[in-house]
């Protein structure tokens, strides 16, 4: 009797097709992202997408709070955040088009510019707006300094810990004149007083540090002074005392100290997972407070549900992979720390703020961004990623491409020079020592020879003739 082989089932078409689909499509991914300018156009794609994704939501929630003031029009603060963006775009052009040279030899000077605005607006030319002098105010013009401190220190101290990355190993040269500077922004930011600031500066400084090699004690230490400074400028006033309370006690005076929290929470809750529809949020109508600034992020599940705050955690998540990206693929050291730690600094910003959003931290004040609505913040990260993506076009491949083949598409839409290729630091040659004297080397040599016949000849001894 002959034993039949049972047959397998035969796996089904649409099944293969959809696996032959995902494997096409991976394959044809992954040699898109081996293209030179792959990261350069992820740049441009993310920086896009924040940017108008901020543009919408901040109209959908400043036509209430324009509504809302006496004697503005009804788009005013879309239109301050439109000109805002207009300049940042000026800013993102120049980022991208001036050469890494030239940012690096001006970063001195940027950061000294940076102390000097700092310690002016503690002076009477600062304004003292929500408690804190930390603004100069022109008319309808806001200008934040600690802003371009952030970036000054980010650029300058990669610069002076890259010159000096032969002697990292020693403290001295490890942490000087890094930290001490530091130090100084934090005791001026502290001043104001500006906590979301003086997170997001100590951000910066551990970002540097980090990428230069610090040993992780050192990070220990600078994690106790960093809570010692956050919670001493907690308890300095006692709106920011307030928020701390309320954080550690969620369930406690509902109406009043924990009232933005939990407004923040059920607009998340009352978006579900589609939203109710841009503009159709029901949050940014008196409900929750500062919804255009600091509180957009509920904002957007409230209208655009789960989809919507998914994209958003997407596009910093790409923010995060691009810039490292950026990073690992450089090889002149001052471009791969810089590129690092801009990444980190903007992907720190937006986890902080989120998180306040969500209740996962007590409220800073820290804006999420690109998304919402600010001057100065809007503007200098914008300058940020124009100078990402020329990090992003300094990578090897990419010069060379550049070079070879032309500034492609988008160089010529943006008038972008060829960047220039890496020319790593001349070597100081060893300083040779003073030849001695022609003679002086026969003389040297001979010299305990004659010393040696001179005392045997004083010696009765060994004298010639001098036993009897």
């Amino acid at each position: 009797m002959a034993v039949t082989e049972i047959e397998k089932p035969a796996r089904p078409r649409r099944t293969v097709q959809v696996a032959g689909r995902l494997v096409a499509l991976r394959t044809a991914l992954t040699a898109w992202l081996g293209r030179p300018l792959a990261s350069f156009h992820l740049v441009l794609a993310v920086f896009a997408l924040l940017t108008a994704l901020g543009l919408v939501m901040v109209l959908s929630a400043s036509v209430v709070v324009s509504f809302n003031t006496p004697g503005s029009g009804l788009y005013t603060v879309f239109k301050k955040q439109l000109l805002y963006v207009l300049v940042g775009s000026v800013l993102f052009w120049v980022g991208l088009r001036l050469p890494l040279s030239t940012i690096r030899a001006l970063s001195p000077i940027g950061m000294m510019v940076g102390v000097v605005i700092l310690v002016a607006v503690l002076t009477p030319l600062g304004a003292k707006v929500n408690g804190t002098r930390s603004w100069f105010v022109v008319g309808p013009v806001s200008f934040q300094p600690i802003e371009v401190c952030k970036l000054a220190l980010a650029l300058w101290g990669a610069h002076v810990l890259v010159v000096k990355r032969a002697v990292l190993h020693r403290y001295r040269h490890l942490l000087v004149p890094v930290l001490p500077v530091a130090l100084l922004l934090f005791a001026l930011v502290m001043l104001q007083p500006d906590l979301g600031g003086t997170i997001t500066l100590g951000v910066v400084l551990i970002a540097l540090l980090w990428f230069a090699g610090a040993p992780l004690r050192l990070f220990g230490a600078l994690a106790l002074g960093g809570l010692a400074g956050v919670a001493l400028l907690a308890v300095g006033t006692q709106y920011r005392l307030d928020r701390v309370v309320s954080f550690l006690s969620p369930d406690d005076d509902l109406g009043g100290k924990n009232y933005q929290a939990i407004q923040a929470q059920l607009a998340l809750a009352d978006g579900g997972f589609f939203g109710r529809g841009l503009g159709q949020g029901s949050s940014k109508w008196n409900f929750l407070p500062n919804v255009h600034n600091d509180f957009i992020f509920a904002l957007i599940g409230d209208e655009l549900g789960l989809l919507g705050c998914g994209l958003v955690l997407a596009l910093f998540a790409m923010v995060a992979v691009i810039g490292m990206r950026i990073a690992t693929r450089n090889i002149d050291p001052w471009i791969r720390m810089v590129a690092a730690t801009l990444t980190v600094w903007l992907v720190a910003q937006a986890a902080i703020n989120i998180g306040y959003v969500v209740g996962l931290l007590p409220v800073t004040g820290i804006t999420l961004p690109l998304i919402s609505s600010g001057g100065t913040s809007v503007v200098v990260t914008m300058l940020v990623f124009g100078i990402l993506g020329n990090c992003a076009r300094h990578e090897p491949e990419a010069v060379s491409a550049l070079r070879s083949q032309g500034p492609g598409r988008f160089g010529k839409l943006l008038h972008l020079p060829a960047p220039d290729p890496y020319q790593p630091p001349k070597k100081r040659k060893p300083v040779r020592p003073t030849a001695p004297p022609r003679g002086a080397e026969q003389r040297r040599r001979g010299a305990p020879e004659r010393a040696r016949q001179k005392a045997s000849r004083g010696n009765p001894r060994t004298a010639k003739g001098g036993r009897r």
